[in-house]
């Protein structure tokens, strides 16, 4: 199992397909099941062991940072880079955070929502200096999967990745443990100041240096529109109600109080919406 203490969130774009016209909307905040999208996030960094945690923001940047500051617990330390270039594609936030973090890093994305399953099996099966990539091969399962980023394998390998390919066994969920060679590899395959995550990985799938992790029968779910919104509630509510008829028939003090929790709707207490104040 490979050790990690460093994880790289990027929170840099604007969710306008999530907000629409309210430009004062920030997406990594909106209520799922009572609490800010983020936390789930934070939450499962925690539970991984992660000691540094760097919030690439971009869009509306004061307001993001202010905000996550309240959500920070203290065994995280916090760090924000600001990507002035968060209009470009989210391979050029990457980029801000080399000479930041410790590798080998986990990366994933403020707009995701995944059983911390997933992580464990990154950590688990990531191979060193390799970009390993958390693939969901439950094809039937994906809510929109003609905008899903789409991957095809072999033998536990990456080949091909993109969101047209027309042959392919895997999603790609937005959880990565990654190497310091991912930075290197993003500037070569920068064209005009600007290259994507996908675009990285495909250049060292072409090399040999992408692995594709199963997350088997774990969840998880993008969250980029009102519609994806409103699915990942309706798992997430079905997933904690059963987690906690199972906690409760086992006659524990945590089912127990889980299940008080999931009658009001959310599993965790409720939290200072961290946006209500801020200009």
């Amino acid at each position: 199992m490979i050790a990690i203490s460093d994880a790289v969130i990027l929170m840099a774009g604007s969710g306008s397909r999530l907000r629409g016209p309210d430009e004062t909307f920030l997406k990594p905040f909106v209520p799922v099941l009572g609490r800010p999208l983020i936390c789930y996030t934070i939450d499962a960094l925690i539970h991984a062991g992660i000691k540094k945690a760097s919030f690439i923001v971009g869009y509306q940047s004061a307001r993001m940072i202010e905000a996550v500051r309240q959500l920070i617990p203290s065994k995280i330390e916090p760090c924000f880079i600001e990507n002035r270039d968060w209009q470009k594609q989210n391979g050029v936030s990457l980029l801000t955070a080399a000479n930041q973090v410790t590798p080998p890093f986990l990366l994933t994305m403020s707009d995701h929502l995944f059983d911390q399953l997933i992580i464990d099996l990154l950590l688990r099966n990531a191979v060193p200096d390799q970009v390993n990539v958390a693939i969901d091969r439950k094809l039937d399962s994906i809510f929109d999967v003609d905008d899903a980023m789409k991957v095809q394998t072999q033998a536990g390998q990456i080949l091909k990745i993109g969101k047209d390919l027309t042959a392919y066994d895997g999603i790609d969920t937005g959880l990565f443990v990654c190497p310091l060679d991912i930075f290197d590899y993003l500037e070569r395959v920068k064209r005009d100041g600007d290259c994507s995550l996908a675009d990285g990985v495909r250049s060292m799938a072409s090399q040999g240096k992408a692995c594709a992790v199963d997350i088997g029968d774990a969840w998880w779910q993008d969250v980029d529109t009102p519609e994806m919104l409103a699915c990942a509630e309706t798992q997430l509510r079905s997933r904690l109600a059963r987690h906690d008829i199972a906690m409760a028939n086992a006659g524990s003090d945590r089912g127990n109080r889980a299940e008080n929790y999931a009658r009001t709707g959310n599993n965790y207490p409720k939290m200072k919406d961290p946006l209500s104040h801020a200009e």
